[in-house]
């Protein structure tokens, strides 16, 4: 689906405008327009030296750095119209990154589970990490974890071995999101990098454990699709590594560590949210099936999390 991460629909020649065309007949859209237009014909080191002057970041390649200038502009324009409340929004964003057991080159018939869970609680207001959570899970199907399993996340046998099994810990996961008020003092949603955490893993995961898809993970952001849609970049280039590299940051961490992976996705998701992006829903389980939800849907949060019931 289409994001609500564009600049202004001037860009696109009013195209992609789920607005009717009258709604851009304002000036001030074509003051936005003028402006996008000079913005286009600036060197990378006039952008630099605009967004230093603003006390604006100024890492990145060239086209997030117009699409952040861009996107300053317009919304000073649009607050001196209307001011903007920003009490329409998500409170919170949970950004989860699950890590699984699996074994080189995934054999077809190997049955992923779910052996790291970890949650980094973004506050959309302050624009900061406020907390996380994370525990390992015990496998049941295949305890034993492979060498190549091992050695990419950097979990043990001795680690799995000591944990708790899925069940227990996603009613851990439950508490720990009940005690922060998601879903009944604070709206949140949940956020993914890509689609395979919840169709797949946890979609998987819930049927190994023999309990309902949980309510809270039916609808999520996929950061991935948002980073394209937003900065105007192929599938391809929506890799971790590659959407901090453009946006100028390296990771911090040990790649393929459950936490240390949403921690970086979490830095993501704040680098769009200072560059204007409305990170949304962009994607929901419906019948056990992947669909998309179209950007123009209303922004809804994800409903208070609750220990779904066992299966028959």
């Amino acid at each position: 689906g289409r994001q609500h991460c564009r600049i202004s629909d001037q860009e696109t020649n009013g195209k992609n405008s789920t607005a009717s065309s009258n709604d851009f007949s304002d000036p001030v859209y074509k003051e936005i327009a003028v402006t996008n237009g000079y913005i286009n014909r600036m060197t990378r080191d006039e952008l630099r030296s605009k967004l230093a002057e603003f006390k604006l970041e100024t890492r990145g390649v060239k086209d997030v750095l117009k699409k952040r200038l861009k996107n300053y502009y317009k919304k000073q324009k649009l607050m001196q119209k209307e001011p903007i409340h920003g009490d329409s929004y998500y409170d919170y964003i949970c950004v989860v990154d699950f890590e699984a057991t699996c074994e080189e080159g995934n054999p077809p018939e190997f049955t992923h589970e779910i052996i790291e869970f970890p949650v980094v609680l973004l506050n959309t207001h302050t624009l900061e990490i406020e907390d996380t959570f994370q525990q390992y899970v015990k496998p049941e199907i295949n305890p034993k974890l492979s060498n190549f399993c091992i050695s990419l996340t950097g979990i043990t046998q001795d680690i799995v071995d000591k944990a708790d099994t899925f069940p227990q810990v996603l009613q851990n996961v439950i508490e720990w999101m009940r005690q922060r008020e998601l879903g009944t003092k604070y709206s949140y949603s949940m956020l993914t990098d890509g689609s395979w955490d919840m169709s797949k893993f946890l979609n998987i995961q819930c049927r190994i454990s023999r309990i309902k898809y949980p309510s809270f993970a039916k609808k999520w952001i996929n950061i991935r699709k948002s980073y394209g849609n937003f900065y105007k970049v192929p599938r391809n280039q929506t890799k971790l590594t590659i959407m901090l590299e453009k946006l100028g940051m390296n990771y911090d961490g040990r790649p393929h560590s459950g936490l240390d992976d949403s921690k970086n996705i979490a830095r993501i998701a704040i680098r769009m949210l200072q560059d204007g992006c409305e990170l949304r829903v962009n994607e929901r389980m419906h019948a056990g099936q992947l669909m998309t939800v179209s950007s123009s849907a209303p922004l809804e949060g994800a409903p208070a999390p609750q220990m779904p019931r066992y299966r028959n």
